[in-house]
This record gives structure tokens, C-alpha cells and sequence, in this order.
């Protein structure tokens, strides 16, 4: 089949080669993220478990009982950091929300799996201490980019009262998934990520959330309009697989690729910024 042709797959997951400026457009999240990280009352790498890479930077804002979003950085589960990212929190907490941003550890270090299972104490630390600094346990979103937008598929799915019965079973009901990938089986066969990332067909299927029941809560599913026809498909597959009650919003963003999708999420004047808000239940200012 054409998408299993690897010189295919590489055109058309490979997103650094896509996008030859992405060395400018990384330095230019670098100063943005540094001048929020300098403006923003924070909280830095604060642990919310002891294993590698566990650790999360909060911004709380200004109101009580504030929403929360945990934003998870992408990378193809092997490369970034959260601190790369910060500059997505300032245009949140200006409006009314907490971020909360954790890091988790890379592939090939860990497995997929490994990194899910960290992102799962990353969300039960949040549930457990958002109080502490403004935020209501009760009112939590979490959003991704790319393979973060994998983790918040599987975190919306999670069953959480088998993780500790003490968490609440709708821990986590509202996901925002930004160039989210939802069907592992071509990433497994791409040539430029097999080493790192290991994957098997059953591994694949395990952790690929488009085989997985519509979850109870809601997923919106956004991608750049001028992304891989593959990043297209991954995001209507999930509403192909969900249906419209689980992925209420499955949308092209027009004029964006892989990366300038992002300066949607941070900008407050455009309407990916709009749906993260009303996941949030923040109305728009």
C-alpha cells in the first residue's frame, strides 16, 4: 500500500524537512518563551514524581478557582521540552486560566508507553494540588501539539478510577488535540522514527486512540490547513472513529502548517485560541 512506501511516509510526517524555516521559528519560540517565562508569576519544575523528566511549571492567574490547562508539548515523543513552549501560557492566563505545563521523558529512553503513564501522574498531581495555587481540580483541560495531542487523546480516554480509586472518573472531560496523531501504525513504519521510538504492531494498536471507544467527555481536533495530507487524515480519522457527540469540533486551521498552527493557540484574536477557551469555559475578552 502508497503509506507504507517509506520514502512516503518520511514526506509526509517528517515536519522539520517540511518546513525548511523551522530553525528560525524555533529560536523565535525560544525568546517569546523566555519573556513569558520573565513576565509571568510561576512556579518552575516543580516534581510531580520521581522519575526521569517529571516536572511541571505552573502559572497561576489572577481569579479563584481558576480553569486549569495542562498543555503537553509535542516532539514525536523523543524530542523538546516544556520550557520551549512557555510562550503559549501568557495569553491564557491573561484570560482567566491556570497552565500548567509538565515535561516527561524521552524516546528512545522510554517507551510511548512509559511516557502515557507519566503524563497520567502529571494529571493526578494536577487534580491533587491545582488548589494550592488558584486552580480548580474540577475544571481541568488538557491540550497538545502533535504527539501531545496523542497524550491528551489518551488522557480523555483514561480510566482513572483504575489508575486510584480516589480520582475522580471524569478527571480529565475536555481535550484540545492540535495536529494530534491518533493512528500509530504509519508512524511505526516512518524511517526516521522507528529507532527511536520502537514501536511494535501491537504496540501501535495499543496506543493508537482512533481504535479506542468514544470517551465520555469531548475532544476538538484542530490541524493546519496546509499540513501533510496524512496530518489531515489523522485528524478527521478521530472523528470518523468518535463520532460528532465525542469530537463536537474537527477543523482545519487556514493558513497554518505544522508549527505556525501553534501561533493560533497563543494568539487571542484567533479562533483556535477561541476553542481552547470555550473547552475552558473562559469567555472570550
Amino acid at each position: 500500500m502508497a503509506r507504507y512506501d517509506t520514502a512516503w511516509l518520511d514526506l509526509q510526517y517528517n515536519n522539520r524537512a517540511r518546513i525548511p524555516e523551522h530553525p528560525q521559528i524555533f529560536e523565535r519560540w525560544a525568546r517569546a518563551s523566555a519573556l513569558a517565562r520573565e513576565g509571568l508569576s510561576h512556579r518552575f519544575d516543580v516534581r510531580y514524581g520521581d522519575g526521569p523528566n517529571e516536572t511541571l511549571d505552573i502559572y497561576p492567574t489572577h481569579t479563584h478557582r481558576a480553569p486549569v490547562l495542562v498543555y503537553i508539548h509535542g516532539g514525536y515523543w523523543r524530542s523538546l521540552d516544556k520550557r520551549d513552549q512557555s510562550f503559549l501560557a501568557p495569553s491564557f492566563v491573561q484570560a482567566g486560566a491556570m497552565v500548567v505545563m509538565p515535561n516527561y521523558a524521552l524516546c528512545p529512553a522510554v517507551r510511548i508507553e512509559d511516557i502515557t503513564l507519566q503524563l497520567v501522574r502529571a494529571l493526578a498531581w494536577t487534580w491533587r494540588h491545582a488548589p494550592l495555587y488558584g486552580g480548580d481540580a474540577s475544571r481541568i483541560v488538557v491540550a497538545g501539539h502533535s504527539a501531545g495531542g496523542h497524550l491528551a487523546a489518551m488522557l480523555l480516554s483514561c480510566d482513572w478510577q483504575a489508575v486510584d480509586a480516589e480520582l475522580p472518573p471524569t478527571l480529565v472531560r475536555r481535550a484540545l488535540a492540535v495536529s494530534g496523531l491518533f493512528d500509530l501504525e504509519p508512524i511505526r513504519h516512518a524511517p526516521f522514527l522507528q529507532a527511536d521510538l520502537r514501536l511494535t504492531e501491537e504496540s501501535a494498536q495499543r496506543l493508537s486512540p482512533a481504535g479506542f471507544p468514544a470517551p465520555a467527555g469531548a475532544l476538538y481536533a484542530a490541524v493546519g490547513a496546509e499540513e501533510s495530507d496524512e496530518f489531515l487524515r489523522q485528524n478527521q480519522m478521530i472523528r470518523d472513529a468518535w463520532g460528532s457527540k465525542a469530537v463536537p469540533v474537527c477543523e482545519t486551521v487556514p493558513g497554518t502548517h505544522h508549527l505556525s498552527v501553534l501561533h493560533e493557540l497563543a494568539d487571542p484574536g484567533a479562533r483556535l485560541h477561541a476553542l481552547a477557551l470555550d473547552l475552558l469555559g473562559v469567555a472570550k475578552r
